[in-house]
Formats: structure tokens, C-alpha cells, sequence
């Protein structure tokens, strides 16, 4: 699934590290952006490698480049179910309907991957959010007891290293340790970082969110790189904070400035055991494995239109259950200011425990560890969701870095004839309203 703002930048010409949860490599601080507004989201394709740069001259600091970003962004969702209990069925961030939310408040501390001798660069990120989004961001043992009976929640979002080395091939190998956003998927939880106000189902329930672990990304050339890494698991940390004990990683690979610089895509597998022991069993849950897999690819068709499309497949041995889904987004930038997007989805839950919705605060951080919670599910269902929106980005300059402005409508159905919406009353909804971001 999916950050706010700012991930470690790399040297010019380098690989960022990945930022957030989803493929997207993006070196830019929460709240700073181009002052155009974003294309579709995508798997950016990323940067040719080079050696790092040559030594900072003489009396400047390594912590004189730290830069701290903080980003805020509010908005609703209004149903035209009107649900009785509330809730924005199979949405996790924008869960409750007619009602504003401030979704984040986040705060990032960045040094950028500045040289260290003989080929290497050392970084660093710090980023911490608080708001209504928290309560889905986090990461047991270490932040579901953080003011866990409110709305609003605080959780870490990147507290990592970042590491170039010049090992292997001439570009060299990139890696971050520590707490880490998710390289899977497309849409991030980084408000600027993603085109939509609302997330498809496939980044809410088919893409991991958090990790503690380490990313490694190892250019072959300036084309391709082999990606990999290891975790205590999705949102999970380590003891008592672990549901289940074992670990979980990552393996794939990155193709980018394909098709003359039009083309970029990326392919991961994610493999490991997600289930808690409470739930199977320690013997069931320790073995019973969870495979995801995510395909994404942006083509940037001219200056003004792009597509993105984003295929996933998940099965779960321990709950025998299955999910497939395909995304495409679509962006036109009008303006030098404005983007209208438009995103179509498909996505199928075989058993019904994958969209699921947790009306407590504290009911989603319970589940990862198999405790009890109060939650709503449909039937197997497959789902269809189509969005329109515009996103309008002015330059207003002084200290706003940036003011984000997206106003959505978001038509979902059921296309095999279940009523999962609107108290299980209705087989369609729609969904109208959005966002606004501030980034100093």
C-alpha cells in the first residue's frame, strides 16, 4: 500500500530510495514540489547511477544539507448510501463518510546521501506522522499503543539509514536499513505523491504498508536493477510486537528510461508468513506462507498524457484465500498547474477476507495481531471502482511550499451482484468530495 513526504536522496544521477508504501521513487522532502501539478501516479522510473560525488569541500559539515519538510493535508468523503454506521466501505483512510478528517499532520527530517570516502555515501530519514491516517500505518510493538483509543494516532513512517556502496557492478549498491515504507505497489500514502484522494482497493489490501527490515537495490546498469530485501514481516516489529515470529522479503527488479525514456516498470515478489499464531496456531502460522505479487509500468505517451497500470495477485496458504486486481491510471496535464486523472479498477476478494472494515481505532492494529476486533466484511465480491478528479496546484509562494487542492468523485460497485456498500444494503456507491494539502 504506501509516505508522506521525503525519503533520502542519493547523489545526482543516483537511485532514490524507494518513498513510501509503493514503487514510486520519489527524493522529495514533505511538503516540497515541482510547481506543476502530479501526473497519474507510477512507478518513476529511476535515475541512471553514478559514483558519488567527489568530497564536500573543505569546512562543510555532513549534517549541513539536513533539511526538515512538514506537510499537513485534511479532507471528506460524502456517501450518497448515507450508511448507518457511518463508515466508507472498503476504505481505510477515508473510512468515515460525511465527516472531515485531518488525515496528516507530518513531519520529515532528510540528509541526503552525501560521500563518506572511497566511493561511499551515507544518508538518513526521520519522518513522523500524526492524524487519522496513523491508525492504519501502524507498526505493532512499536506505535499501536500510541494514543490508541483516538481518531488521530501518531506512528513513524521512515527511521532509516540509507547506504551507497561500490560493490559489484560500476553503479554500485544501494540499501536502507531500518523502518521503511513498503517499495510494493504504485499508490503512496504521500498525498503528493499519488493523484487520488481515495486508494483503489489493490493499494489498501493487496500492497504491504510498513516494514522494519532492509531495501537493497543493485544497478546492473543504468537500465536495469535487481531489488531485494528482508522484514520482520508487514507492520510488524519484534517480539510481542511480531504476530507470528518469522520473517518475511522481497525480490524482483526495476526497468527504467525505457522505449527512448517513455517507458518505466517494476516487478516484485514478496514472500513470508502474515497470519497470526493466535489466529492458526503457531505450527500453521509459522508455515503457512503468504505470496504477493505486484507488475506496475508507466508509459509517458508525450508531455501531457501518461498512463499507469499496476497488475496484482495475492494468495494466502493460511487463510486459503485469494485476490487478483488490475489498475490503470490516466493523467492529462491541462495546465502548468492543473491535472485531471482518471482511474479504473477491478479487483476480486475470493473468500471476503480481504476488504475488511474496522469501524474502532484501535481494530485494525488489533487484527495484525490476531485479537479480537469489531470488523465488517462482504461475500466474496468482485469489486469495480471508477474516479475522476482534478488536481490543482498554484503558485503561491513565500513559505508554502506547496498547496494541493483535489476534488473527487468515485463511482464503486459490485460487479457480481453482492450488497457490500451502504450497511450491506446496496450494490453501488458513490463517493464525492476531497482534499487539501499544505507543504512547508
Amino acid at each position: 500500500m504506501g509516505l508522506c513526504g521525503g525519503v533520502v536522496s542519493w547523489p545526482e544521477g543516483t537511485w532514490a530510495a524507494p518513498s513510501e508504501q509503493g514503487g514510486s521513487v520519489q527524493a522529495t522532502l514533505a511538503g516540497t514540489s515541482s510547481s506543476s501539478a502530479p501526473a497519474a501516479p507510477s512507478p518513476a522510473p529511476v535515475a541512471a547511477p553514478s559514483a558519488v560525488q567527489p568530497a564536500a569541500p573543505a569546512g562543510k559539515s555532513w549534517f549541513s544539507d539536513i533539511d526538515v519538510g512538514l506537510q499537513i493535508e485534511g479532507g471528506a468523503m460524502a456517501n450518497t448510501g448515507h450508511p448507518e454506521n457511518g463508515m466508507n466501505f472498503g476504505q481505510l483512510l477515508q473510512s468515515h463518510s460525511d465527516t472531515g478528517m485531518l488525515n496528516q499532520v507530518a513531519l520529515t527530517i532528510t540528509k541526503p546521501v552525501d560521500p563518506i570516502g572511497d566511493g561511499y555515501g551515507l544518508g538518513a530519514n526521520i519522518q513522523m506522522l500524526y492524524g487519522s491516517d496513523a491508525r492504519a500505518y501502524i507498526i505493532t510493538g512499536i506505535s499501536d499503543r500510541w494514543l490508541d483509543h483516538h481518531r488521530y494516532q501518531l506512528t513513524p513512517i521512515q527511521a532509516n539509514i540509507a547506504l551507497h556502496m561500490p560493490w559489484l557492478t560500476k553503479d554500485g549498491l544501494d540499501m536502507q536499513l531500518g523502518i521503511l515504507s513498503s517499495p510494493m505497489g504504485v499508490e503512496v500514502l504521500n498525498p503528493a505523491g499519488r493523484a487520488f484522494y481515495t486508494m483503489s482497493y489493490t493499494a489498501q489490501y493487496s500492497n504491504p504498508f510498513e516494514h522494519i527490515g532492509f531495501y537493497g537495490q543493485w544497478h546492473l546498469n543504468s537500465h536495469y536493477a535487481v531489488l531485494f530485501g528482508m522484514d520482520a514481516g508487514n507492520q510488524k516489529s519484534f517480539g510481542r510486537g511480531n504476530n507470528n515470529g518469522e520473517p518475511a522479503g522481497y525480490v524482483g527488479f526495476n526497468a527504467s528510461q525505457l522505449a527512448g525514456g517513455a517507458l518505466s516498470l517494476t516487478y516484485l515478489l514478496r514472500v513470508g508468513p502474515e497470519d497470526p499464531r493466535r489466529a492458526l496456531g503457531s505450527h500453521r502460522a509459522h508455515e503457512a506462507q503468504r505470496f504477493w505479487n505486484d507488475l506496475n509500468a508507466t508509459w509517458q505517451i508525450n508531455p501531457k498524457w501518461s498512463l499507469t497500470a499496476e497488475a496484482t495477485q495475492v494468495h494466502d496458504e493460511g487463510l486459503d484465500a485469494n485476490t487478483w486486481s488490475g489498475v490503470i491510471w490516466g493523467a492529462y496535464a491541462a495546465t502548468s498547474t492543473l491535472t485531471l486523472n482518471a482511474r479504473a479498477e477491478v479487483y476480486r476478494d475470493s473468500t471476503g477476507q480481504f476488504v475488511v472494515q474496522y469501524p474502532e481505532d484501535t481494530g485494525y492494529g488489533r487484527s495484525l495481531l490476531g485479537l479480537p476486533a469489531r470488523t465488517y466484511s462482504a461475500p466474496a465480491t468482485t469489486y469495480g471502482d471508477l474516479s475522476f478528479n482534478a488536481v490543482w496546484r498554484p503558485n503561491i509562494g513565500h513559505h508554502v511550499k506547496l498547496l494541493q487542492i483535489r476534488p473527487e468523485i468515485r463511482f464503486d460497485r459490485s460487479l457480481n451482484s453482492t450488497r457490500p456498500f451502504a450497511d450491506f444494503r446496496h450494490q453501488n456507491r458513490i463517493l464525492i468530495g476531497g482534499d487539501v494539502t499544505l507543504g512547508f
